[in-house]
Parts: C-alpha cells; structure tokens; sequence
C-alpha cells in the first residue's frame, strides 16, 4: 500500500493508522510523501481543552506541562481522555518531493490551515508561550508533519485565526445544516459558545435569509469571559430570540421557554456536549421534525431512545464526514460575518472578567467516564493506564514492590493483584512490617514448635509464611524491618524453605511476596538501609501508584463513590454540587485517597442540609489549620513561664504560609486563600525559607 496518510509514522500498535495509533513519530526529518510546517498556532476543541485545564487545576504552567507531556508521549496532540484533537496553523518550511509534484499549488513559506485533526497528524512543541481560554487555542513554537493526503488549505486573507479555525472545527456540520434546512421553518440551535453559535446562525441565515425563526439557547456557564448582556446583545442581531437556561436540567428549562412560545420547533441544532441537551433538544423538536448532532458525544443515540420512549417520531442526524471543498463554503461564509465576529474579538479582548469554566461539563465528563474494576472505582488515563499495567502483571506469577505516597491506594493494588491472578483461591496474607516488635518478629514470620520458648503455645504456631501458602504475603511497610529479618526473608524467598523456631525440619512453602513501602526502597539500598540482594529478589516488577493530586479526575467519582457509600450507611440521599466537586478536584489532597475518604465521611456527618455546597467542602477541608494553631499555642504557653510575642507570631505566619502552599498546591492560589497578593506571600516565603 503506497503510505499517503502516514502508516510509516505509526510506532505503537504496529499495524494502526495514525489517528487510533497510541504513539507516532514526530521526529522533524520528513520523507517524499510528507510536509513540515513550522507551527504557530494550534486549536484544541473544546471538550479537550477544558479537560486538560480542569486536570491542572486551572494553572496555566500546569496546562502547558501536561500538553506537552501529552505530545511527548503520544508523538501527537491527542488527549486519551476525551479523545479529541483540534487543528493547526503555520509556514510551510519544507516539502517532500512527492508531495510537491501532486500539489504543486504549495511552496515553501505559504501560510497554511491544516483541517484535519491533530489526533492524526505528528506535532511537536518546542514551548507554549501563550494560551487563548476563549478559543481554546495555543500559541507555540514548533512543527507538525503532514501527509499526501492530509487536508489543508492556504490561510484566507482578511480573517482572524482564532474564529476561522473554531469554525472550521466544525466546517462539516455547518455546511450540511445549510442544505438541510427549509424556508418558513422554526429553528433551535442550542448552542455552546458565542463564536461556534454565531456561525451556525450565519450558516442558517445563509440558506434561508429572513424566511424562517431562530431561537437560540445556551446554558448558563457557558458565557466564557463576557456578561450573558454583552452574548445577548450580540446574538439578537442576528437570532429572533434568545435564552439562558440550565441544560442539566432540561425539564424545568423546557417550561421555562415554553411559557412565552408554546410552539415546538421544526429543526433542533444541538452543539452542547452537557448531558441534559439531548432531552432538551428532543422535548423542543415537535413530531416529525428533525434534530441534528455536531458532535457524537452529546447524546445522539440517547436521543433516539428518547424520542422513541415519547413515541414521538423525529428525523436525527450526526455531524458530517469530510467533503472536499466544504471549506470553501465555511470561507465564504465567514467573510460574509467577518463585521460580527470582528466585534466578538473586541468583545473578548475588552473584556474584564476572567474567563468562566464551567462546572457541569468538567463534572459530567469525569464522571461519565467512571470506570469500575470490582470496587476499584477511576475515571482518569493515569490510573486506567495502571489498572491495566496491575492486570498485566497478575498474571505473572513473580514479586512485586507497590510504591507510593501514603493512602494512595497500595492495597487496592494489592487486591486486584489478587483477585486477578492464579492464586486468587488461596488466602492473601496482609502483614504492616511496621507493627512488628523486633524480639517478636522471627516469630511472626516463621512461626515455633511447642516449648521453643518460655510461654510458647501448645501445638507450636504457624507464622504468615505458612499462612500465605500457595497464596500471596503482601508486606506493608517492609523498609521497617531490621536488617537481621531482611536477611532471613531473603533466604526464604530463595529457597522456598525455612525452619520453625526451635524446628529441626524444614517447611516447603510456595509463596508470591508483594510489598510496599512509602519511601522508595531504592533510596534505602543506597543509604545502607535495606540489603540489596533482597531489593533484587523482590523487584521483578515494580508498581507506582501516582499521588491524587496526579489523576485528577479520580476525585470526581472517588467523591460520589464514598458519598454513596455513606449515604447507604446512614440511611442518607445526600447531593454534591458542581462547584462542590470542583473545590474537591482542585485541592492536592496530602493525604490521598484515604485523606479523601476521611473528609467526605466528615461531610455527610457535619453537614445537615442533603446539598452539599463549595462553603461546606471548604469548611471541612480548612477545619484542622486553626486547630492545629491553638493546640500549637497552648502548647507553647504551658511549657514557659513567659512568652516571645514575636516569636510565636511569626511561627504562626509560617505555618500558615506551609499550610496553603500545600493546600492550594501553587503560590498564585496560597496567596488568594491567605487574602493577599502573590508578591507579598513570595516575600513572606522568601523571609521564612519555604
């Protein structure tokens, strides 16, 4: 096959194209079927890019960090989690002898728009030196190689980037919408931004003029930066009527618009990907009228079922494939409202409000991607990469070292582990090391024979190594264990045999070891505290459980599923709020899964109203730092006759400096939840050797 899309690209899984490939190649050398622009914008859609920015907290260095690390490990910009791309903009600055003999309209230094998705296409980026939250897009220095037959098309004169490439994202539907609308129909566009409704106004008005009513809908986070006044203004200049309601909650939404127009509408445009949209749309569509999707993940085939559970008959139709040339329309039309988008950019660029992200969508998105392995509960790529790394392993019957931060979850590890290996009818042992008295361990491990020792039982006693046979010993803690215990595990683990206390036979024993340990245990070996030998013998593999604050979108359905448990212990049906969650989301959670579980136990008993709101997650969270304040206080007090007034004040000052530096996870969010500006807490930071 003569490779004109990339195939020779593909690094992993060998045998896929470019756009399902996990990584491709990105390296800048470029073959005769290939061209490399030198990259200066990109576009992200916007499910992905708002992905990315609720992941990193919102912190600009954060989002930066993770894209690129995204392409670093991908060859490309595609995010698994929403598994979406966007596009990009450059100079052309090399091309591949083929390429240019079978388009050679082409030359070096053009400007080009390249319209596929960037999922497909190989990228690198040197730096990200600024991003668009309007837009979503991203202002880099680096390259992207494309292919024979990769879309593309020189940049259009007269026309901003930031709007043309929006639109073009969704060029296919905005052109198939014009050729299936009818003069005299009554239309709903339900839109997801000002810029991408605009235009589906425009495309709409472009097929009809003035024959036909719009009525267009937005929910109400999603504004962006600008008032829901300034998108209104803007969109009844062009629209017939315009309204803000909660999409998530279509029922009341419904009656709300309906109150002033009872009549439904003849063709629904629903570009909002928030759960809720499809009832909406369905609701408002009258029988025999047609509903139209501009993407697949807002509801296309709910939506169906829908209409059939109202036996209401509705014609629906999903966003359009690529048709050569529907850029052109997209062009001409976007010429012709060059004057209104204009104005959104000065609308934008004027604007004094920081820019909106909403909370339904990042909630939604992360809980609809909960996924569940017996009760191990996730939503985010990080730990879906894991989980399947751990069932991987199981079935490799060797040892394991489990390493990560305390309460990230070992143990859930170690039970899929378990559960998903061939010893999962055998008993697993689980021994915290650290609770073992030194003069008792030998013991505990290897058990003894009757009168071994002065109040040994009758009958002698077996040890975990005996207990564990045919199954698993997990070992928590196991760096705690003195170098005399070390010495005697590690020949177990080579032999396969050991001795009773007080024993003349050896016992046979088949056992799998797994352990954990909160520090590393390559970092004891070096500093003499753990034997190397025994480190070898169990790091066959080794598993790193990342920290929460690294898989963000765990919390969100970690959060509901410890909700839910507590509300069944309790007898409760309590609810968290969107900006509930998303203050969980954004705190960095020291204490990890089991410092998550703790609070949201606290939340259910504290609170008493069944809606559990950002003020009471705050109070939760925050409770301990003044606690911790008075006790330290006290303490001081009773242990001198007199006191350093300064002194103690200026220890307070510093912990709470350390507390929200740990708590808000950067200098920028400290110094808001401190009530002061970032200058003043770096020099307070500065003062104190933070």
């Amino acid at each position: 096959m003569i490779d004109t899309f990339g195939i020779s690209r593909v690094i992993e899984p060998k045998g896929a194209i470019p756009v399902t490939a996990w990584k491709i190649d990105n390296k800048r050398e470029i073959n005769e079927r290939e061209i490399r622009i030198s990259t200066r914008l990109v576009h992200m859609e916007k499910s992905s890019f708002e992905q990315i920015c609720y992941e990193c907290g919102y912190e600009e260095e954060r989002i930066k960090a993770k894209i690129i690390d995204i392409i670093h490990k991908r060859g490309k910009l595609h995010n698994p989690f929403t598994d979406s791309g966007g596009m990009v903009y450059g100079r052309i600055e090399e091309i591949g002898k083929i390429f240019r003999e079978k388009r050679p309209w082409y030359n070096i230094g053009d400007e080009v728009l390249c319209n596929t998705t960037i999922t497909s296409v190989p990228l690198f980026i040197e730096k990200i030196e600024a991003i668009d939250y309007n837009y979503g897009e991203l202002i880099i220095k680096g390259y992207t190689i494309l292919f024979e037959n990769s879309p593309m098309f020189k940049k259009p004169e007269g026309l901003a980037l930031n709007y043309t490439m929006t639109t073009l994202d969704e060029a296919g539907s905005i052109y198939s919408i014009s050729t299936l609308v009818k003069p005299g129909m009554r239309i709903l566009i339900l839109g997801k931004d000002l810029v991408s409704t605009m235009v589906y106004i425009g495309s709409v008005k472009k097929a009809l003029g003035d024959n036909c009513y719009i009525l267009t809908i937005m929910d109400n986070e999603a504004c962006g930066s600008l008032t829901i006044k300034q998108i209104e203004s803007a969109i009844l200049k062009y629209a017939d009527r315009f309204r803000v309601v909660d999409v998530t909650n279509p029922i009341s939404s419904v009656e709300e618009i309906m109150q002033e127009d009872s009549q439904l509408m003849d063709f629904t445009i629903n570009c909002e990907d928030l759960s809720g949209s499809e009832v909406l749309s369905v609701l408002m569509t009258k029988t025999k009228g047609s509903l139209y999707f501009t993407n697949l993940k807002n509801g296309y085939s709910k939506a169906i079922l829908i209409a059939e559970s109202m036996g209401k008959e509705i014609t629906t139709y999903s966003l359009d494939q690529y048709y050569e040339g529907y850029e052109s329309f997209t062009i001409q039309l976007l010429n012709e409202m060059r004057d209104a988008l204009d104005e959104i950019n000065n609308l934008y660029e004027n604007s004094k409000r920081a820019h909106n992200f909403g909370n339904k969508a990042a909630a939604q998105r992360n809980i609809n991607k909960t996924n569940r392995i017996d009760d191990f509960v996730f939503a985010s790529p990080v730990t879906k990469a894991l989980t399947d790394q751990v069932i991987n392993i199981a079935n490799y019957d060797c040892n394991i070292i489990i390493q990560g931060e305390t309460g990230v979850g070992k143990e859930k590890i170690l039970e899929l582990i378990h559960k998903n290996s061939n010893r999962k009818s055998n008993s697993c042992v689980k021994i915290n090391c650290a609770n073992i008295q030194d003069n008792l361990a030998e013991s505990e491990f290897f058990g003894y024979e009757s009168g071994a020792f002065t109040g040994a039982q009758a009958g002698g006693k077996k040890g975990y190594f005996e207990l564990a046979n045919n199954g698993i010993l997990f070992l928590d803690e196991i760096g705690q264990l003195s170098p005399a215990l070390q010495s005697k595990l590690l020949r177990v683990i080579q032999e396969g045999s050991f001795y009773r206390i007080g024993g003349t036979k050896p016992i046979n024993v088949n056992v799998r070891v797994i352990c954990a340990n909160n520090i590393p245990l390559h970092k004891l070996v070096e500093e003499g505290k753990f034997r190397e030998d025994l480190y070898y013998r169990l790091n066959i593999c080794s598993i790193d459980v990342p920290p929460l604050r690294e898989r963000r979108e765990d919390i969100y359905c970690l959060a509901e599923a410890f909700l839910a448990k507590y509300n069944k212990q309790y007898g409760l049906c309590k609810e968290l709020t969107g900006d509930a969650l998303k203050r969980l989301a954004s705190y960095d959670w020291p204490g990890n899964v089991r410092e998550l579980e703790n609070k949201m136990h606290r939340i259910v008993i504290n609170i008493s109203t069944n809606i559990i709101d950002i003020a009471d997650v705050d109070m939760i969270i925050n409770e301990s730092i003044y606690s911790d304040i008075a006790f330290d206080l006290k303490t001081s007090f009773s242990k001198s006759a007199g006191i350093d007034f300064g002194k103690i004040i200026e220890n307070q000052e510093k912990k709470l400096l350390e507390y929200a530096i740990k708590q808000e996870g950067s200098t920028r969010k400290a110094a808001a939840f401190l009530n002061m500006t970032q200058a003043q807490l770096m020099r307070k930071k500065k003062k104190y050797g933070l």
